[in-house]
C-alpha cells in the first residue's frame, strides 16, 4: 500500500493536469506563466537523491514531456527547470514557459509579481490546451 499523498500546499497552488508513470503533473495557479509541477508519487521523497536511479531516470523523462508540452502548446523563448523545495519539502520540479516580454524575464519568476490566479474559463483552456500538447 502507497502511503504518497500531495503536499497541502501543493494541493492548493496547483490544478491536476495529467498522471504520468511516476510523477502527478499539475499547473501552478498563475496565470502569469504557463508553470508546471511534476511531483513523483514516491512515500517522503524530498530531494532528488530519495529517488531510486530508475525513478531519477523516469523522473528526467517526464520533464523532457512536460517541457515539449510547455513548447507545442507556447513556443517560449526559455524554459526554466527547477527543484528548489525550500518551502514545500516534498519533491517537486518546477518546468515553467518563460518568454522575453513576461512579467519577470529575466529573472527567476519566485517573488517577482503577486500570483494571478486563473479564472475558471482560462483554467479550463490552459489545461486544455496542455492535455493537447501532451498528446502530439
Amino acid at each position: 500500500m502507497n502511503a504518497w499523498h500531495l503536499h497541502p500546499q501543493l494541493a492548493d497552488d496547483t490544478h491536476p493536469v495529467a498522471h504520468f508513470g511516476l510523477c502527478e503533473l499539475r499547473l501552478m495557479d498563475d496565470a502569469n506563466h504557463p508553470w508546471l509541477i511534476l511531483v513523483p508519487r514516491v512515500e517522503d521523497a524530498v530531494e532528488l537523491i530519495d529517488l531510486s536511479e530508475a525513478q531519477q531516470q523516469e523522473l528526467m523523462r517526464e520533464i523532457g514531456t512536460a517541457s515539449r508540452a510547455l513548447q507545442r502548446a507556447f513556443s517560449p523563448h526559455k524554459l526554466n527547470v527547477a527543484a528548489l523545495g525550500n518551502l514545500v519539502p516534498q519533491l517537486h520540479v518546477h518546468v515553467i514557459a518563460r518568454f522575453r516580454e513576461d512579467i519577470a524575464w529575466p529573472r527567476p519568476v519566485w517573488g517577482m509579481a503577486t500570483a494571478q490566479p486563473y479564472s475558471p474559463e482560462a483554467l479550463v483552456h490552459r489545461i486544455q490546451a496542455l492535455q493537447d500538447a501532451l498528446k502530439a
